[in-house]
């Protein structure tokens, strides 16, 4: 570091923090583009939703997991080697799943574009409090921070442009090119390993293998559920191995001397609690990220861009209030902002369960806006909040502990929601088939589709046929909206829960 500093002067801290920012916003970009081509790929590979949740889970899982990795590789082989074997296998993740044949193949590519999403993502942190002195590093944060949030923010819009106009492959492709110029000022910027740092610390190789176990077959579990009945020995199998692999995780964190994830950090009210929300707010801002586009395209009609531009208002807000988030973390304590954003997400969320197929578009993008400004506020307060509470010997280990909660609730909320939306579309299908019992009013709109049909010129004898499938289809639109407004519930009801650890907070420190 100190090399590369005398030989490029004061810019030096500017270039390297541009080089850890490009390859972060490559790789944040593709947690959020995939979800506007959702419907064009289960179209294409002829899936539902419990595989195409797969896509979206898959990136968020491989982060979660791969983040926890992170100091150990700096650690052990320097910020350039890391971040170009990250970058490197991002590139070959995009090209697996804009090449992929099959859904299988498809979820292989997204795991290993997580994967270095997760990898990379906490470099541009430690890249910034290496080079920068304590009183810039505020300022330094502030610009790296907009550069992260604006992403994922404006991830929908450009993959609905890129999906109308070349097709969905094309997606995975965009972030290719900011990929490799990252990678180039990467090797030329970034450190290598520290000479004479020591020998090199322990890899906790049993502890990774018990998290990647855990969360696959947890996941697995989750999107087998749906096909196989939840009570079949397959799902069974998949939840038992899960649960035993998350406490073995856990026994064995708390036993060994280099931890990948250490336990007793949850045994500080302060940061359990914050934690705690961390986990609500993923789910809740991933699921609602997945939920949203799906709806519109599905429900209203809308194209993929048109999905895309109605999240970017709420993109770019986020963006104006993180500064000032910021500088109310500082100024006040930490459960008022999260008490206050928690109550804007929660009833951005009751809003939308009046959504229906004539919403406004303008109506849509205000409701999901007071949302994002909920957490625009609470996300500073919730990291600080949780590293504040913790002894300065810990503040490194939790600050992993806290994005993982955050990243774990984003693969799980999708998940969940997922399972949800396709239960209640069941439930309430069958429930409006039921009062369909060849009444008047029944009778009365089979007969004027009919018509309709013989003036397009439709022969009599499948006119019937089609009438009665336009009424199907009728009724699992009414019956998927109904699920999508049960499902925006459920997010509410989690984000108002979540006020209870907020209140533990905010008696821990009145006390």
């Amino acid at each position: 570091m100190a090399e590369l500093q005398a030989r490029w002067g004061p810019s030096y801290r500017l270039l390297v923090t541009f080089a850890a920012m490009i390859g972060t916003i490559a790789t944040i970009l593709s947690a959020t583009i995939v979800n506007v081509a959702l419907p064009q790929v289960m179209g294409a590979f002829g899936i539902g939703q419990d595989h195409a949740q797969l896509i979206s889970t898959a990136f968020l899982a491989a982060v979660t997991a791969t983040m926890l990795l992170n100091g150990w590789l700096v650690d052990s082989f320097g910020c350039r080697l890391t971040y170009a074997v990250a970058i490197a296998m991002f590139v070959l993740g995009s090209v697996v799943s804009g090449s992929a044949p099959n859904e299988g193949v498809l979820i292989v590519g997204r795991v290993m574009q997580g994967a270095a999403a997760g990898m990379v993502q906490p470099l541009g942190m430690q890249i910034i409090f290496q080079v920068f002195p304590a009183e810039r590093r505020g300022s330094a944060m502030g610009l790296y921070a907009v550069g992260v949030v604006l992403a994922p923010a404006l991830g929908p819009t450009l993959g609905g442009v890129i999906v109308d106009g070349f097709g969905w492959r094309a997606m995975f492709f965009m972030g290719v090119p900011f990929a490799l110029f990252g990678l180039l000022l990467g090797l030329v910027f970034l450190p290598g390993p520290t000479p004479g740092a020591g020998p090199r610390r322990r890899f906790d190789g049993p502890g990774f293998a018990l998290l990647v176990t855990a969360l696959l077959a947890l996941l697995t579990g989750l999107a087998s559920g749906q096909r196989e009945g939840w009570g079949s020995n397959r799902v069974m199998l998949e939840l038992g191995i899960a649960g035993a692999a998350a406490i073995g995780f856990v026994l064995w964190e708390l036993r060994t001397d280099a931890p990948m994830l250490n336990p007793r950090l949850f045994a500080v009210r302060g940061f359990a609690c914050s934690a705690a929300v961390g986990l609500v707010y993923g789910a809740a801002l991933f699921g609602s990220t997945y939920l949203v586009p799906l709806f519109v395209q599905t429900i209203q009609g809308y194209t993929a861009t048109r999905a895309g531009l109605l999240l970017m208002p709420a993109g770019l807000a986020m963006v104006l209030v993180f500064p000032i988030a910021g500088r109310l973390a500082d100024r006040l304590p930490p459960y008022a902002p999260i008490g206050v954003g928690l109550l804007l997400f929660g009833s951005s969320m009751l809003l939308m369960t009046g959504v229906g197929t004539d919403t406004p578009f303008w109506t849509f993008a205000l409701w999901i806006l007071v949302g994002r400004i909920g957490f625009g506020l609470a996300m500073p307060s919730m990291n600080a909040g949780a590293l504040r509470a913790l002894p300065q010997r810990w503040v490194g280990q939790g600050s992993g502990a806290v994005n993982f909660a955050r990243q774990f609730g984003g693969a799980l909320g999708v998940n969940l929601l997922s399972i949800s939306l396709e239960r209640q579309t069941q439930y309430y299908a069958q429930a409006l088939t039921a009062t369909q019992d060849g009444g008047p009013a029944t009778r009365e709109l089979l007969r004027q589709v009919e018509l309709l049909l013989a003036q397009d010129g439709v022969a009599e004898v499948t006119r019937g046929a089609a009438a009665q499938d336009y009424l199907a289809q009728m009724l699992l639109s009414q019956a998927s909206m109904l699920a999508f407004r049960d499902t925006f519930l459920l997010i509410a009801i989690a984000c108002l829960l979540a006020l209870l650890p907020v209140v533990v907070m905010r008696r821990r420190s009145a006390g």
